[in-house]
């Protein structure tokens, strides 16, 4: 359940002054134009041209009766969206100043014809949903709607009024879904039906629609229990801990996630100062979402993939085109947000674009998002906010971020509570493995996920991953959560920490308990408990890069120029080109991908642990960015000594740093635990720091025994009681606490002793 904010209801139904639709209409033309442009300014012109030539070209292609040959439309819910989105493109187009088609009266005519017919035989009042329900309720009238606004007066009041009756059947308000009223809309759905409503609302002058828009934000209807300004508890929606969950138990911070804030940034934005202001002071749930749900996942402009479910399979929604919509949305948003959010907001996109070199924003950004990136990038009081460095763990959807000055890694989990994958639509259909520990390394090469990576990466092999070596079948309107309670992890300090996984294969006898110890300049991986029995070959996945670059591969050691080292034992290697289509991962109706084949050489690491494996085990240690010489020496000094790695405890130390995964009770030396949980510590001169977590969420007190004598307490959560002595005991309310990490830092004797400074 979401705990109600207090909210603005019907009391601000006022008749509006009669100029309230005129200045609400020219704010959404803004929005949608980007208003006027200085036409000889190249940054500016760039642009304006593209506009005018996409508008040119799906104008040039157009066919009386059938619009575009390439979208037949009898029985294709999603053509017709496609469709409608053209033609808002063109409309688009037509009201921009400074395109070829700016006022063009043929244009305008040949436009409306096109919605006439569209109207008249796919899309109105009379007509029964079929298909995907999210065509009818928000594809389609996310479209005309927006469509509406841009034609404005050049649709006469008759037209106008059956275009709006459509959108009223089948979006009449953001609270229900119109085919199955019992269903509550929730999340990204519910603001993209506000944001529908708003425009609406603007379009035909209709101030009950504005009225909609605004509570069904907040869901004023159902007293904010699906209120996208509140935090969920369960189900859909924005967690406390940054977490951002759609469909119920799917990752989908850079998908659902990103449209939420978009539509949110726009309904803010063309209601304010208007007498439909968003006033609930809930929205800081959306505003504080910036940094802390998204931040952490954008790489260098990149919105990552970890969090981008079956939309990784659209060829034309890259991981560098979903960090343009997030950073367009922040810029957006920054202009009617209060401070300190709109500064930091600021700050946050001006570091985005500056360091977006696989995706350069300005060479793709439309008409509303030059103008406001080109104002932000040239104010000069405005300092561009460094990545984020640190260690970022995400409980509620099994997600962990390690991040670095250039280098950045992302787990992805699964569990009983968040789904392995998602296919549904036709998209995703080789997304088998994407939830079983699929570790994503940002170095080097920034483009490496964004360029053709999905359809030409041996899906079979996806890194971090281990996997039954079977063939599957294509997957088609299924997700998949396993039966393991545990995936999760531990953060000390905010900078280091510790994800673990328990894997059950999917329809598989596989099951491995995977952990990974994320320090200041490496990632160590282990495994352990690694067993199946039906046959077939057990293969970790060490790396699966897309790179020309040419391995060194030394003893126990590896390198891979521009993305970093590799330090191991029985490593196997492959070098191929691997050819796909993106066709065959995505054939969903409106991001249906390209037949051609594309192609992109691979090289792999692996490690084999043979037909049938027994309680086998592996280490590996990533060094993103490291030269070869970094990774020789790295190989040679061994700073990392695994202190465990089976079923029941893995453990590594490495300098005065320690990680452990105690599955069950038990000691590594430095720590001993009496029930499972994840743990790190840090010793640092008199101080000793410690995080643990309960990943699986099945424990409820759990006590540590150290083995270094302490005098104090210097800070300590709520959570967290300690018994000073030779051996302190810590003790830590686990229950109940979602996966979070719980805190305690010490003051130690003996901060001289070699034992602890090593």
């Amino acid at each position: 359940m979401r705990k109600a904010s207090a909210m603005r209801s019907s009391d601000a139904t006022r008749p509006p002054a009669p100029h309230d639709f005129e200045s609400l209409r020219a704010t959404a033309l803004t929005l949608l134009t980007g208003g006027e442009l200085d036409a000889s300014d190249p940054v500016c012109a760039r642009p304006l041209a593209t506009l005018s030539e996409r508008a040119g070209g799906r104008l040039a292609q157009m066919v009386p009766g059938l619009i575009w040959p390439d979208l037949p439309l009898e029985g294709r819910p999603g053509h017709v969206t496609s469709s409608y989105g053209r033609l808002r493109m063109i409309a688009t187009a037509w009201a921009t100043p400074g395109t070829a088609q700016h006022g063009d009266d043929a244009v305008a005519a040949k436009v409306i014809d096109a919605l006439d017919l569209l109207h008249e035989r796919h899309y109105n009042e009379r007509l029964n949903e079929s298909g995907n329900w999210w065509f009818w309720e928000i594809g389609t009238p996310a479209e005309l709607s927006r469509a509406c606004v841009l034609l404005g007066d050049r649709l006469d009041v008759g037209r106008l009024k059956a275009y709006l009756a459509a959108i009223d059947r089948f979006c009449p308000d953001a609270d229900r879904r119109a085919w199955r009223p019992e269903a509550s809309e929730s999340g990204a759905n519910r603001a993209d039906k506000a944001a529908i409503l708003a425009f609406r609302g603007v379009a035909g002058r209709d101030a009950d629609k504005l009225v909609l828009a605004r509570d069904g934000l907040s869901d004023v209807r159902d007293g904010g229990r699906n209120s996208v300004f509140g935090y969920a508890e369960s189900g859909d929606g924005f967690y406390r801990d940054g977490s951002f969950i759609q469909h119920g138990t799917v990752a989908y911070t850079g998908s659902y996630g990103l449209s939420l804030l978009i539509a949110v940034a726009e309904t803010l934005a063309l209601l304010h100062g208007s007498p439909w202001e968003i006033t609930d002071p809930g929205r800081r749930v959306v505003l504080d979402a910036v940094e802390r749900s998204f931040a952490p996942f954008v790489h260098d402009g990149l919105l990552m993939d970890t969090v981008r479910g079956r939309a990784v399979s659209r060829q034309e929604f890259s991981d560098g085109v979903a960090g343009h919509g997030l950073t367009g949305a922040v810029l957006l948003l920054a202009q009617s947000a209060p401070e300190p959010y709109r500064s930091r907001f600021r700050e946050l996109a001006k570091g985005w674009i500056e360091r977006g070199a696989a995706r350069p924003y300005l060479e793709h950004a439309d008409v509303p998002e030059t103008r406001r990136a080109v104002e932000v990038l040239d104010d000069k009081t405005v300092e561009a906010a460094l990545g984020p460095v640190g260690h970022f763990v995400f409980p509620s959807m099994d997600r962990v971020v390690h991040r670095r000055p250039g280098w950045s890694v992302a787990i992805s989990m699964s569990s009983q509570r968040v789904s392995a994958y998602e296919a549904i639509n036709g998209e995703n259909r080789h997304g088998w493995y994407t939830g079983d520990g699929m570790t994503y390394v940002y170095s080097g090469d920034p483009d490496h996920y964004g360029h053709d990576f999905w359809p030409t990466v041996d899906p079979y092999r996806l890194p971090g991953t281990t996997v039954d070596t079977r063939r599957r079948e294509d997957l088609d309107f299924s997700a998949y959560r396993p039966a393991n309670a545990w995936a999760g992890g531990v953060a000390l300090e905010g900078r280091y920490g510790v994800a673990a996984m328990e894997l059950r294969g999917d329809g598989v006898s596989l099951r491995a308990r995977k952990s990974w110890m994320c320090l200041d300049n490496a990632v160590v991986a282990l495994g352990s408990g690694i067993t199946s029995h039906d046959g077939r070959t057990v293969e970790t996945v060490v790396d699966n890069r897309a790179t020309e670059a040419q391995p060194y591969v030394g003893d126990g050691w590896a390198h891979l120029p521009g993305v970093g080292g590799y330090v191991f034992e029985g490593i196997r290697m492959l070098t191929d080109t691997r050819t796909g289509r993106w066709r065959d991962i995505n054939t969903g109706d409106d991001t249906q991908a390209a037949f051609e084949p594309v192609s992109r050489r691979y090289v792999t690491f692996w490690l084999d642990h043979g037909t049938d494996p027994a309680e086998d085990a592996y280490t590996y240690v990533l060094l993103p960015g490291a030269s070869r010489a970094g990774t020789r020496s790295f190989r040679g000094r061994r700073p990392v000594r695994v202190l465990s790695n089976t079923d029941r405890l893995q453990a590594v130390e490495v300098r005065r740093l320690f990680g452990a995964t105690f599955w069950a009770a038990g000691s590594a030396g430095i720590v001993s635990a009496d029930a499972p949980c994840v743990v790190m510590l840090r010793r640092a001169s008199e101080r000793v720091v410690l995080a643990v977590a309960d990943p699986s969420r099945t424990v409820d007190v759990v006590r540590l025994t150290l083995d270094r004598a302490a005098r104090g307490v210097r800070n300590a959560d709520d959570t967290v009681s300690v018994q000073l002595g030779k051996r302190p005991v810590v003790t830590v309310a686990l229950g109940g606490s979602l996966g979070r990490s719980h805190s305690v830092e010490l003051t130690a004797y003996e901060p001289d002793n070699p034992r602890y400074d090593r």
